[in-house]
């Protein structure tokens, strides 16, 4: 039996049990340990019990080799000069990063054909990791350092994940407090013609706050569902939340389509989170109208905007609270904090950027926001020709922003 039909058969919570058998047979090898990330993605934490000899520790996300096939994406083969190599291999999912897959098998059987087909496998473990994490709770209880609050488990719950990728994109998240947090919303869905993003501020700390934001995500997905434009998901999103709490939690929301076949993108932007694009030339905010947050008054219309991408534009939405950020300090504007971390990060791939500029924006003292949310586009098209420029494919001279 394939490795992919063991783990097709094996009951959710025991795939790593089919897998090590499966391993032993077909590629001899003597030890399988997986390794999930935690929700604040610090730690990569084992799946008990655990093969190793002298068991396994939490590893951080920064540090040894399953951090840096983590972090890298790319296999790790590991030959000493006794008869046993270890394989370290990224299991993930649409360019959702789970965890790192850490195979022990004898030292003359290990080489770059086997690195690769057990790559493979480390792949379809983290689908069928997806598919079991709707009929067990072993793998959610492993990626906790500690106990998530109600308002954390209904946001983990909800939102999407962390990231996704496609022929002409990549979309990586990340959001503070991890496990307390409960009322930023995240969403994105893909078809083969377009691309729709939504990105909400916080509509406050704990259980109101994601109850109201669960109420939103569920009203803009039923709405996209539906086949109804982008303006018209605004329209009733705006008049569930304003039909349940007569305007006392509106949310602040920006909603984003893009058509993948051309790069043109239309936006709603309802008092939403900051919006940056980042090219060679230029890191500016894409300066918008502003429309009313949903739900804060009875049959509220929302117009759409157009933008444009380029090949190579990487867009980066921020959401650190209701209403406008507040200023560093002095003289800076409001914009400032974001401003630099955002040029602190213009050379990291897209994976590394969310987590980047929370921990920037989370550090800037008294006016950090209590929480934040960062998603990263990063734009590649299917265009053949790209203007001239090196970074991600290459870019061409700024175009103006077309709201």
């Amino acid at each position: 039996m394939t490795v992919e039909g063991a783990l097709r058969g094996a009951a959710p919570h025991l795939l790593l049990d089919s897998l090590r058998t499966s391993l032993a047979h077909l590629y001899a090898a003597t030890r399988a340990d997986l390794l999930l990330v935690d929700y604040g993605f610090t730690a990569l934490r084992p799946v008990e019990p655990v093969q190793a000899p002298a068991g396994m520790s939490h590893t951080p996300v920064d540090a040894g080799p399953a951090g840096r096939v983590l972090r890298t994406q790319q296999p790790y083969l590991f030959r000493d000069v006794g008869p046993t190599a270890t394989v370290y291999l990224p299991v993930t999912v649409r360019g959702d990063r789970c965890g790192v897959l850490v195979v022990d098998l004898p030292a003359d059987r290990s080489g770059p054909e086997t690195t690769a087909s057990l790559a493979r496998v480390a792949e379809t473990l983290g689908h069928a990791l997806r598919v079991a994490d709707r009929h067990t709770d072993l793998y959610r209880r492993t990626r906790r350092t500690r106990a998530l609050s109600v308002a954390g488990e209904m946001q983990w719950d909800t939102l999407p994940g962390r990231a996704c990728s496609g022929p002409a994109f990549d979309l990586h998240a990340h959001w503070e407090p991890a496990y307390t947090s409960g009322g930023h919303l995240l969403d994105w869905s893909a078809t083969e013609r377009d691309l729709v993003i939504v990105v909400a501020d916080g509509a406050g700390p704990g259980t109101p706050a994601a109850l109201a934001s669960t109420l939103a995500l569920m009203a803009i997905r039923n709405a996209r569902r539906a086949g109804l434009d982008l303006a018209t998901q605004a329209g009733l999103t705006d008049q569930a939340l304003y039909g349940q709490y007569r305007g006392r939690h509106p949310l602040s929301v920006l909603l984003l389509r893009i058509d993948l076949a051309t790069g043109e993108a239309e936006v709603v932007d309802a008092g939403s989170p900051t919006l940056w694009r980042l090219r060679p030339a230029a890191t500016e905010r894409i300066e918008l109208d502003r429309q009313l947050p949903l739900g804060m008054f009875e049959d509220t219309v929302y117009a759409p905007q157009s933008l444009r991408l380029l090949p190579g534009d990487r867009l980066v939405f921020v959401a650190r609270g209701a209403g406008e950020p507040a200023a560093g300090g002095g003289d800076e504007a409001p914009d400032g904090p974001v401003a630099r971390a955002l040029a602190d990060v213009s050379h990291r791939e897209g994976a590394d950027v969310p987590r980047a500029v929370v921990r920037a924006l989370r550090g800037t003292g008294r006016a950090a926001p209590d929480a934040a949310l960062v998603l990263c586009l990063d734009w590649r098209g299917h265009g053949t020709g790209t203007p001239d420029g090196n970074r991600h494919g290459g870019l061409g001279p700024a175009a103006p922003a077309s709201p």
